[in-house]
């Protein structure tokens, strides 16, 4: 992953905290995801909302696909607005991750008393997901 790559993960973390900072939690996700989207372009980030993500089965476009909350760049973004994070919520990110050949994924929970942020980053040859963190994320930053 590129420096410009961690920092649109980090612009659109501050971004979700802006707007947990003002709306408080507890509303429904799809406030939060207009509001981020507001914030977001106030700050020249444009996301692409609802992006469709397609299924592929050997090599043939499948009928059947989902839709990520957010997408930007090569990053997915998944919003929620519940009391906490579950292991289907991740699932959820890797998944459309894994399908979309996605290296980068957010979670962003808004219904935590602080916002609840998780950064991931998808490893295709190893089918591996690593969660980022101050300890570790620059191991996988480029210089």
């Amino acid at each position: 992953m590129t420096k410009e790559e961690y920092l649109s993960m980090y612009n659109i973390i501050g971004a979700a905290m802006e707007v947990h900072r003002q709306l408080g939690r507890g509303l429904d996700e799809l406030i939060y995801h207009e509001a981020l989207t507001m914030e977001l372009t106030s700050n020249n980030i444009l996301v692409e909302n609802e992006k469709k993500l397609s299924i592929f089965y050997k090599g043939k476009k499948m009928k059947k696909h989902y839709f990520a909350d957010m997408y930007y760049h090569g990053l997915i973004i998944e919003l929620k607005s519940t009391s906490s994070i579950i292991s289907d919520h991740r699932a959820q990110l890797m998944n459309y991750m894994r399908i979309s050949h996605t290296n980068r994924g957010l979670l962003l929970n808004f219904g935590e008393k602080k916002l609840h942020t998780e950064r991931y980053l998808y490893l295709p040859k190893e089918d591996d997901f690593i969660l980022l963190n101050k300890d570790n994320y620059k191991e996988y930053v480029e210089d």
